[in-house]
């Protein structure tokens, strides 16, 4: 099941968000909808990957994952995609670089959990993904203090724009991002896996 490259003219905002989606959950959704409406989206591509090279076990067969994905999105404005796969990229730094040379004009924003940013220097060239396009924050239950913490965001604590300027975020040149706090959606696809609702 492959998904075709999503049409996507410049001056397009899209925030792009990159997971294994093993499985896709009510999460997914609620930081979807949430970045459209702080950082001013026109859309939000999921980019579901083949694979997560920081987790030790495989996922789920990436077609399940995909209709999973799509199953579950009650959006018009969110796309599935299997970018990566297309690109046949391994690393979110190879995507981004990928989508940009496809993609020109189109306003990307990089969307992540306040997890992830806890633990984005352990990102292949991850100060090269923050130059690359600017970076949303998403909070997520207990991670707040560790993503400010965290050393990506102490590096880059003068490229931080306040949360009350959010909508700003896909007109700043990166690097640029913002941290949201808000109502969070408290589920993970490891608790689900472990629930085995979900048998990979």
């Amino acid at each position: 099941m492959k998904c075709n490259m999503p049409i996507a003219t410049p001056g397009l905002r899209i925030g792009l968000l990159g997971g294994s989606f093993d499985p896709p959950h009510a999460g997914h959704l609620h930081i979807s909808k949430w970045a459209m409406r702080e950082f001013g989206l026109d859309r939000v591509w999921w980019l579901v990957s083949p694979g997560n090279p920081l987790k030790v076990n495989s996922p789920a067969n990436m077609d399940r994952r995909i209709s999973a994905c799509n199953k579950l999105n009650n959006h018009p404005r969110i796309i599935v995609t299997d970018l990566e796969r297309t690109f046949g990229t391994h690393y979110t730094a190879e995507t981004l670089v990928e989508l940009k040379s496809q993609y020109s004009g189109v306003r990307f924003v990089w969307l992540m959990g306040a997890d992830n940013l806890a633990t984005f220097h352990r990102w292949d060239r991850w100060q090269d993904i923050m130059h690359m396009f600017p970076i949303g924050v998403m909070a997520r239950p207990s991670q707040q203090l560790a993503a400010s913490c965290s050393p990506a965001a102490q590096i880059f604590r003068r490229n931080r724009l306040p949360s009350l300027s959010s909508n700003a975020l896909p007109f700043k040149q990166a690097p640029a991002w913002s941290l949201l706090n808000g109502p969070m959606v408290d589920v993970s696809s490891s608790q689900i896996r472990a629930s085995g609702r979900w048998i990979r």
